[in-house]
């Protein structure tokens, strides 16, 4: 008996059964691999090893599975695997008995990884957030580990996103994992007191993560160049995007939010990354040129992520404790819940971003409050914001400068000197489509 394709039923039938366990196997994989590598280096404290392991684990599985079917409790069939394995491992290299059953031990798979009031915060993949965005490592390191201990990305992947070769990532790396093991770092989440001056780094991992899932492909420089720019500016990063960066750091969000559901600022994260992410494919048109907000297709964005995000800012914003997050979520929420650029109410924006100022001194958000109360007041009102930005000398080499000091005087009918800031930011620009941009804006002022 066959199909209209030519296959018989029997092929038809395995392939069908292939793809569910594929399915299951990249679930699993999502789900799991954090879990797991974080449990293992609690017990083993050993990197290298509970990667090793938790590899082997997701190996068998793809073995086994698709000839003994996909376990009842897929989780815990790897964490159990990934659990001998490092037993086996130790046990060759004769390690004591008392720590094979200390691992043993310390090893079983809690399903829920809830924590209790008493217990504290037991979830191993908490522990290792804190640990891999501890302050003595270089943001890059951090951000790094972060991306090949809990998302299970690798060496090669994260290479790509960063825009350096696969050696250079491995020392980067490698150096990370000595630099905890050396300097001694402990492997739990800080005491409440010491929580609010650590979190703050940790939310900057991810969202330097996320604004990684912009970074440009066409630039050398990547995401290194834009780590001190992306992560406290909520103008739309860069359109070259990497879905994948964006969606583990929206899901490391994610999985802190529900590991720390007291903590406004982390829900006020998740919100601006869903309401930024919700216009991903209208920020780029069909050759992969930069869309500003005020031309993008509104119908476009995906509502179903601004809702959740609008959402999630409320809960946050119930709290009472406005942090930087929450201002930036509420700043990209009035965008994105606008009908129009026309409608969208500048003032509020300006205001907000003068609060963020104050919480968050930076000159990129006295550049994005200079667009707003340009649009609010007139471009006369933000011209003189971005003349006393460019005189501060702050912001120099940053292409966004010009770029803006060109459109408002482009707005004011002064084409001569708009043409020179937009030649300034053609030059600065890192990204070809930046850089496409601003050559049709400088054509605009000079034909």
């Amino acid at each position: 008996m066959s199909v209209e394709d030519g296959r018989s039923v029997h092929e038809v039938e395995h392939t069908a059964h292939t793809a569910d366990v594929e399915d299951a196997l990249a679930r699993t994989f999502r789900a799991e691999w954090g879990r797991v590598v974080a449990t293992l280096i609690r017990t083993t404290r050993d990197w290298d090893l509970a990667e090793e392991c938790a590899q082997d684990a997701f190996a068998q599985a793809m073995a086994r599975w698709p000839r003994d079917g996909v376990p009842t409790r897929p989780g815990a069939w790897i964490v159990t695997t990934a659990r001998n394995r490092a037993i086996d491992r130790l046990r060759r290299s004769r390690v004591e008995a008392v720590k094979l059953r200390e691992i043993a031990r310390d090893l079983e798979y809690d399903e829920d990884c809830t924590h209790s009031p008493g217990d504290g915060f037991r979830d191993d993949r908490l522990r290792l957030i804190f640990t891999c965005c501890h302050p003595v490592l270089p943001l890059n390191v951090r951000v790094a580990l972060t991306l090949r201990t809990l998302t299970g990305l690798t060496t090669a992947e994260i290479a790509r996103a960063f825009l350096v070769s696969e050696a250079a990532m491995s020392k980067r790396l490698t150096r990370g994992k000595e630099k905890i093991r050396s300097a001694g770092i402990p492997y739990r989440v800080p005491s409440a007191e010491l929580l609010p001056q650590r979190l703050p780094g940790v939310l900057a991992v991810l969202y330097l993560l996320f604004n990684g899932g912009y970074t440009a492909t066409s630039t050398n420089q990547g995401a290194d160049r834009s780590a001190d720019r992306s992560a406290d500016q909520s103008a739309d990063p860069s359109p070259d995007l990497r879905p994948d960066l964006c969606a583990e750091a929206l899901r490391l969000t994610r999985l802190l939010v529900g590991l720390m559901p007291d903590q406004p600022e982390i829900q006020g994260l998740l919100a601006l990354m869903l309401l930024h992410h919700a216009r991903r494919e209208a920020r780029t048109g069909p050759d992969g040129e930069l869309v500003p907000l005020a031309e993008q297709d509104r119908d476009s964005w995906r509502r179903e992520e601004i809702d959740e995000g609008v959402e999630v800012l409320e809960a946050a914003l119930d709290h009472g404790e406005v942090g930087p997050y929450q201002l930036q979520a509420t700043i990209a929420a009035y965008h994105a819940t606008a009908a129009s650029e026309q409608d969208t109410d500048w003032a509020a924006i300006a205001h907000l971003y003068r609060r963020l100022a104050e919480v968050s001194p930076s000159p990129v958000v006295e550049l994005n409050r200079a667009v707003a109360v340009a649009m609010a007041d007139g471009p006369e009102a933000g011209l003189k914001l971005v003349e006393n930005l460019a005189a501060d000398g702050e912001l120099t080499g940053y292409h966004l400068l010009p770029a803006v000091r060109a459109d408002l005087l482009r707005r004011l009918g002064r084409r001569d000197e708009a043409a020179g800031a937009y030649r300034e930011a053609l030059v600065l620009a890192a990204t070809e489509s930046e850089r496409g941009y601003i050559a049709r804006r400088l054509g605009e002022v000079t034909d």
